[in-house]
């Protein structure tokens, strides 16, 4: 099975620059963006099964890493205005 990686900046690649100026200049954004690497590791390794969970726990951490990739989005287009 092919994992997908899920890291910000590919994620969100025409807010490089942003990304890395608000990981500099805004503690909760920097934060924020640690937080949703070590979930995205975590569900890479559930994905690939080295690190073996249920599904429900899965889909919680998916549930989580998608909220904050959402709190990022929001904070990189209100940086972008």
């Amino acid at each position: 099975m092919t994992i997908e990686h899920h890291d910000l900046v590919h994620e969100l690649p025409e807010y490089r620059d942003q990304i890395r100026t608000l990981k500099m200049e805004n503690a909760h954004f920097a934060k924020l963006f640690d937080e949703y690497h070590v979930i995205t590791r975590e569900v890479e390794q559930m994905e690939a099964e080295t690190l073996p969970v249920s599904t429900r726990t899965e889909e919680e951490y998916k549930l989580k890493r998608l909220q904050l990739k959402d709190q990022l989005y929001a904070m990189l287009k209100e940086a972008g205005n």
